[in-house]
C-alpha cells in the first residue's frame, strides 16, 4: 500500500485541484490508453494457435471495422498476404473469421444448417425492412419453400414475357428522362439506373398495380424502406432512429397497398390479364397444406423488389460506366445486334438476346468485377474444424466469405483487374481456367448447382443461392440491349478513368455522382427496342 500511494499519491493530489469534467476526462484518458495496452498485450502474448490468426489492430471493440468498410476488397487481399486465407478480424465487437479461395467459398456457402445461420445474422436488418414471416424471419425449411415458390414463377415462359416490357420501360424512360433530350449531353448513371431499375422490377414482376403506383409516388416509401438496409441497424436495428422510424412507416403502408391489391384481384373472381409474380403466390400453398397468408405474399413481394432492384441498379450503373471507358465495345455491341439480328432491329425478344454473344459477356465481365456484395456472413452454431489448416472455428465467431476475391485473382482470371468482355470469348488468353463440374443438389426450392467450386460466383452458392440469378440476367441484357441502340457513351474526360466503388450500404454501387457523356445515335430506333 506504501508504494501505491507513493505513485498515486502526486495524481490524486493534481486531480483534486481540477473541475470535475477535467478529472473525468483525464480518467477517460488513462481507461482507454489501458484498454488499447491491454489489447496489444493480448495479441502480442496470448494467441491462440488452434484458431485463425486475428488481424492485428489497436482499438479493441472497434478493432478493424473502418478499414474494412472503406475498402473491403483492399483489405482480404492486405490480409491475405499477412496471413493467409483464413484469419480473423474484429468487426464491431465480433470476431470474423474470413475463408478465402474456392476452398473458403465450399467451407462457407455449403456449411451444414447445424453448423452455420444466415438467420441469426441477417435477421435483424432485413425483417424491419421485409417484414414478418420471410426470409430470414422464419425457419430455414420454410425458406425454402418460399424460394420454391419464387423460383417456379420464374419460368421461361414468364422470362420470355418480361423482354418486351422491360424494353418498352427503357424507351418510356428515356422518352421522359430530362438528363437523355436533345442530340447529346451528360448524365449522373448511377441515379439514372436506380430510376430506371425500379421500373423495369415493377413492370417485370411485380404487376401492373405496383408499377403505376410507383408514378403515383410509391418511389419515395421505397426510398424510406431503403433507408433500412443502412450498416448501422446491423446492431441497432430497433433504435428510435429518424431512419427507422422512416423505414417503419413505409414498411406498413407498402404491405398493406400490396395486400389491398391481392384483396382487390380475389374479389373480382381472380381473372388474369397476365401471369405475374403476385398470382403465381397468391396461389401458392406450403407442404403442410396451408395457403400462403396475403400478408406474407406481401412481404415476399417487398424482398423480391428490393432484392433484385438493389442488384440490378448497381450492376447496370457499372456496365454504362464501363462501356463509357471503352466506346469501342459500344459500338461492337451495336455491331452485333446488327449483323445478328438484322439492319432493320427488330423489337428485342427473349430469343433474340440468347444470340447476341457478347452482350451477355459484357454483363458476366461486369458482374466478375462488381458483384454487388461483397461479404456473405453466417453464424457459426458449434467448432467448425477449416479443412486442411490446424483452426477450429468457435461458436463465438462469425464466418464470412468474400466470392469476389476469386474473381480478381490471377490464379483464377489472367489480368484480373482488366474490364474484358472478351475475355469469355472461346481460346481467349484471358479466358478463366477451366472450372470444375458442379455438383447438383436440391435444398427444397429444386435441383440447383451448389456452385462453390467456381471462382465466378456473383450470386452467391449454396442453399441461399440468389434464386433471381436467370431473371438478373434477362434484365440487365436487355436494359443494355437497348441502351446501346439508342446511345453511344464515352467518359466526360475521354479517358479511361472509372469511379471508385461506395461500400457504405450492404450492397456495393458506383460512388455518386459518375457522369458519363451520351451522344444519340443518328438512327436510334427508340420504339423497336
Amino acid at each position: 500500500m506504501g508504494l501505491l500511494a507513493t505513485l498515486t499519491g502526486p495524481l490524486n493530489e493534481q486531480l483534486s485541484n481540477r473541475s470535475t469534467a477535467i478529472t473525468i476526462s483525464a480518467g477517460l484518458v488513462i481507461f482507454c490508453v489501458c484498454a488499447i495496452i491491454l489489447n496489444v498485450l493480448h495479441q502480442l502474448l496470448f494467441r491462440n494457435p488452434r484458431e485463425p490468426p486475428v488481424v492485428f489492430h489497436w482499438v479493441p471493440f472497434f478493432g478493424s471495422t473502418i478499414i474494412y468498410g472503406i475498402d473491403p476488397y483492399k483489405f482480404f487481399f492486405s490480409c491475405r498476404e499477412k496471413y493467409g486465407d483464413v484469419f480473423t478480424f474484429i468487426l464491431l465487437g465480433k470476431k470474423t473469421t474470413v475463408c478465402l479461395g474456392k476452398q473458403g467459398n465450399e467451407f462457407i456457402l455449403n456449411a451444414k444448417l447445424k453448423d452455420t445461420s444466415a438467420e441469426e445474422i441477417y435477421s435483424p436488418l432485413c425483417t424491419p425492412v421485409f417484414g414478418k414471416g420471410v426470409v430470414y424471419d422464419c425457419p430455414n425449411a420454410k425458406l425454402m419453400e418460399q424460394k420454391k415458390f419464387v423460383k417456379f414463377g420464374l419460368t421461361s415462359e414468364a422470362l420470355r414475357s418480361y423482354v418486351p416490357l422491360i424494353a418498352k420501360e427503357v424507351v418510356e424512360f428515356v422518352s421522359r428522362c430530362a438528363d437523355l433530350q436533345g442530340s447529346k449531353g451528360t448524365i449522373n448513371i448511377p441515379a439514372r439506373m436506380a430510376e430506371l431499375t425500379i421500373f423495369t422490377a415493377s413492370r417485370a414482376l411485380q404487376g401492373d398495380e405496383v408499377r403505376e403506383k410507383f408514378d403515383a409516388g410509391f418511389a419515395h416509401l421505397y426510398h424510406d424502406l431503403d433507408m433500412g438496409f443502412s450498416p448501422i441497424n446491423f446492431m441497432l436495428s430497433w433504435a428510435p432512429l429518424p431512419h427507422n422510424r422512416k423505414r417503419d412507416i413505409a414498411q406498413r403502408k407498402m404491405a398493406q397497398t400490396y395486400t389491398e391489391i391481392i384483396k382487390a384481384r380475389r374479389e373480382a373472381g381472380g381473372e388474369r390479364e397476365r401471369e405475374d409474380m403476385i398470382w403465381n403466390l397468391m396461389s401458392c400453398v406450403y407442404k403442410d397444406g396451408t395457403a400462403v397468408p396475403d400478408v406474407e405474399v406481401a412481404h415476399m413481394m417487398i424482398a423480391l423488389l428490393m432484392a433484385g432492384q438493389h442488384s440490378s441498379s448497381s450492376t447496370s450503373a457499372w456496365i454504362l460506366l464501363r462501356l463509357a471507358t471503352r466506346p469501342d465495345i459500344t459500338e461492337e455491341l451495336y455491331q452485333e445486334q446488327l449483323s445478328v439480328l438484322g439492319p432493320d432491329l427488330p423489337p428485342l425478344t427473349y430469343d433474340s438476346l440468347q444470340k447476341l454473344h457478347l452482350n451477355s459477356q459484357v454483363v458476366k465481365e461486369t458482374l466478375r468485377l462488381h458483384a454487388p456484395i461483397h461479404s456473405i456472413m453466417r453464424k457459426v452454431k458449434q467448432p467448425m474444424p477449416v479443412p486442411d489448416t490446424p483452426y477450429t472455428v468457435p461458436p463465438t465467431h462469425v464466418l464470412l466469405a468474400a466470392p469476389g476475391v476469386t474473381s480478381k485473382t490471377s490464379e483464377h482470371f489472367p489480368a484480373p483487374a482488366e474490364w474484358e468482355p472478351h475475355r469469355w470469348d472461346p481460346g481467349s488468353e484471358l479466358a478463366p481456367q477451366a472450372e470444375e463440374s458442379e455438383e447438383m443438389t436440391d435444398y427444397g426450392y429444386g435441383l440447383v448447382s451448389k456452385g462453390a467450386g467456381s471462382p465466378y460466383l456473383p450470386f452467391g452458392a449454396g442453399r441461399h443461392r440468389c434464386i433471381g440469378e436467370a431473371f438478373a440476367y434477362v434484365q440487365l441484357g436487355t436494359i443494355l440491349a437497348a441502351w446501346v441502340r439508342m446511345f453511344k457513351l464515352r467518359n466526360v474526360n475521354g479517358g479511361r478513368d472509372i469511379v471508385g466503388t461506395d461500400y457504405s450500404s450492404l450492397f456495393s454501387r458506383p460512388l455518386a455522382p459518375a457522369v458519363v457523356e451520351w451522344e444519340r445515335r443518328e438512327v436510334a430506333l427508340e420504339g423497336k427496342a
